[in-house]
Parts: C-alpha cells; structure tokens; sequence
C-alpha cells in the first residue's frame, strides 16, 4: 500500500485516538445535571467509539480486527484516566466503549446491506 493512501487511511484513526484521550484529559466532565449527566457521559461514550469502530473498520477493512483495537483503545483510555486528577478506570466504561464500537461496525454493515447491487 503506497504510503499516501496508509496515511489516509490511518490519519483520522489518530486523530479521533487524540481527541478521545484529549477528553479523557480533563479532569472533570461533570455538567451538574444530576442523572442527565451519566446519561449524557456514557451516550458521549457511545458515540465515540462508534465513530473510532468506523474509522478503524476503513482502515482495517476487517470487522474484528477493528472492533478488537476499539476495545484495546477503550481500556488503554480508562488505564490513562487512572492518572488523571478527578477521574477514575471503570470497566463498565470499557463495556460502554465496546457497545459504541459494535454500534458502529452495525451500522455500517445495515448501511452496506441496503445499497443497491452492482451490475
């Protein structure tokens, strides 16, 4: 693979990798919304690895394989949290992560299934 097209396809991988552990910087994510607020943090969670299971499934071109360094990134993200003033590791974070990713990869085989065939 020429090394143009591994950059496409890997630089967005990184970059969204970035922003995740940019968020999982901040010390605290608390919006003061009482029950909303863990809603809202495990939606974020969600919606996340949904989009890094996509970006890895582009690059990786392989379902598992993707949804496996999603889950691997999700527990590295929760050991760096670990480090993080005001933050804490969760396992079930991790869990939420992984449904995100599966989310992802689901949507996108429903969204290959219902294009029309190629002649």
């Amino acid at each position: 693979m020429a090394l143009p097209r591994r950059f496409a396809l890997w630089a967005p991988v990184l970059l969204w990798a970035g922003v995740i552990f940019a968020l999982s910087s901040i010390p605290s994510l608390s919006s003061g919304l009482g029950t909303w607020d863990e809603v809202l943090r495990k939606g974020a969670h969600v919606a996340e690895y949904a989009v890094l299971g996509l970006l890895l499934l582009r690059a990786l071109r392989r379902e598992l394989p993707a949804l496996g360094l999603a889950i691997a990134y999700a527990a590295t993200d929760e050991l760096h949290q670990h480090f993080v003033r005001g933050r804490h590791p969760s396992p079930f974070d991790v869990a939420f992560d992984a449904c995100g990713a599966a989310l992802g990869l689901l949507l996108w085989q429903l969204a290959r299934s219902r294009r029309p065939a190629s002649p």
